[in-house]
């Protein structure tokens, strides 16, 4: 007898808002919400607790917009390494129950609860009870829950149906789909961002359920294997496991950031590009990996309006995880496809990431140097900080190694 598979989405309302209104008594009953700082352009709502968000205040809106609808609106910096150590003890709370908990983000988890459910001898709906009254008692956060027969209907179900249940429970499954799932707008799929959505409406479908009747043919001839992902998950099909080390396998590894202001020189642009790629090779060691292929990528400040920037890669002779290679790679991307416009953001990844035990011996380099080099670095800045070796090139006025040192996530810590 095949067991009937049920996963859990476990997502914590306003994370960081509600973690600095438990950090802050005095701040209970006040609008709060976390922004980055608006000097440095991430003056943007990153989260708002409930209390604003009847006022008004929306997550990824301007501080400026916020306030202007919230008058006695209480900014809160954001405090990153905080945020993180609450996400990882309510992940590691939930093991009681099962050992298949995977992080989606800091504030959704998922939890395979099939096997778990026998064991226990309880109904689903009974454990999601237990878990947000044992989240709320050790942690003070508001979880609600979504249930579903696979990840992606336990996602659904909880970004639209369990925030409106009283208990902050909803199961989605195929019985209920049509009923439930396929009224909504197209843009409520799972996997549809404002690009796809844009195309769905283009071409008449305008609802979940429109594109569930479509012909699958037809779909993956018109967007290929895009189509029929989400055609499939229209359906309600989803074969992707629960895996506690999602964050660990991956194909690739990369950092993007946003600058403080518009760089326009290619000696500011390089500096910023070296230390991306010191940063990407380092994240890439620790994680044991090597990589075959470099991207690199650049967004100019009026890309919202007028879409300007490149996004290109290249495959390495070798695989490496060496922060000069990498950047070579990106340099000759940049040169030959930068415009020259002015430069917002940067963003590098290297990607084709095989475990670094399957290094390929060469015959006509010696890295070894270049190696114990390389772990050396790694070590000091493990050690005394992220800002105990940098390049030269870091203390100038275009260098941002030492800003971010002091920031986790892209904020103050």
């Amino acid at each position: 007898m095949v067991m009937e598979r049920v996963v859990f989405l476990i997502d914590m309302q306003s994370f960081y808002a509600n973690i600095e209104k438990i950090e802050h008594p005095e701040l209970k009953n006040k609008p709060v919400a976390v922004a980055g700082d608006p000097k440095i352009r991430s003056g943007i709502i990153l989260a708002a607790c409930p209390t604003a968000k009847k006022r008004g205040v929306k997550t990824a809106e301007a501080l400026w917009e916020a306030e202007m609808k919230c008058t006695d609106l209480v900014v809160v910096r954001p405090r990153m390494q905080l945020y993180l150590d609450v996400s990882v003890s309510i992940a590691a709370s939930l093991e009681v129950y099962t050992d298949l908990v995977e992080p989606y983000s800091i504030d959704e988890i998922f939890v395979e609860m099939t096997y778990a459910l026998p064991r226990l001898g309880i109904t689903a709906e009974e454990v999601a009870e237990q878990i947000i009254t044992k989240i709320r008692r050790e942690s003070g956060m508001i979880a609600r829950v979504g249930i579903g027969p696979n990840k992606v209907l336990a996602k659904m179900a909880c970004d639209h149906f369990s925030k409106k249940q009283d208990n902050g429970i909803f199961t989605l499954n195929l019985v209920n789909l049509q009923e439930k799932l396929w009224p909504l707008p197209i843009g409520k799929l799972f996997g549809v961002g404002k690009r796809m959505n844009q195309h769905f409406l283009n071409v008449g479908i305008r609802t979940i359920g429109q594109l569930a009747k479509s012909e699958l043919a037809d779909l993956q001839k018109r967007w290929g294997i895009n189509g029929e992902v989400l055609w499939r998950t229209a359906h309600g099909k989803d074969e992707a496991p629960v895996t506690v080390d999602t964050h660990i396998r991956r194909k690739a590894i990369g950092h993007n950031m946003t600058l403080p202001r518009d760089y326009r020189t290619w000696d500011e642009i390089k500096t910023v590009l070296l230390e991306l790629s010191e940063e990407v090779a380092r994240r890439v060691r620790v994680n044991g990996y090597l990589g075959g292929t470099v991207t690199a990528g650049a967004r100019g400040h009026n890309h919202f309006q007028q879409p300007s920037g490149f996004h290109r890669q290249m495959k390495l002779p070798d695989v490496t995880n060496d922060g000069k290679v990498i950047y070579e790679a990106v340099k000759h991307l940049f040169l030959r496809h930068w415009n020259r416009d002015a430069v917002r953001s940067l963003g590098i990844s290297l990607d084709g990431l095989v475990s670094d035990e399957c290094r390929q011996l060469s015959l006509f380099r010696d890295d070894v140097d270049r190696e114990k080099l390389n772990v050396t670095v790694d070590r000091l800045k493990y050690r005394y900080g992220s800002e105990a070796v940098l390049h030269a090139t870091s203390l100038t006025a275009g260098g941002q190694a030492r800003i971010r040192a002091k920031k986790l996530g892209g904020h103050y810590k």
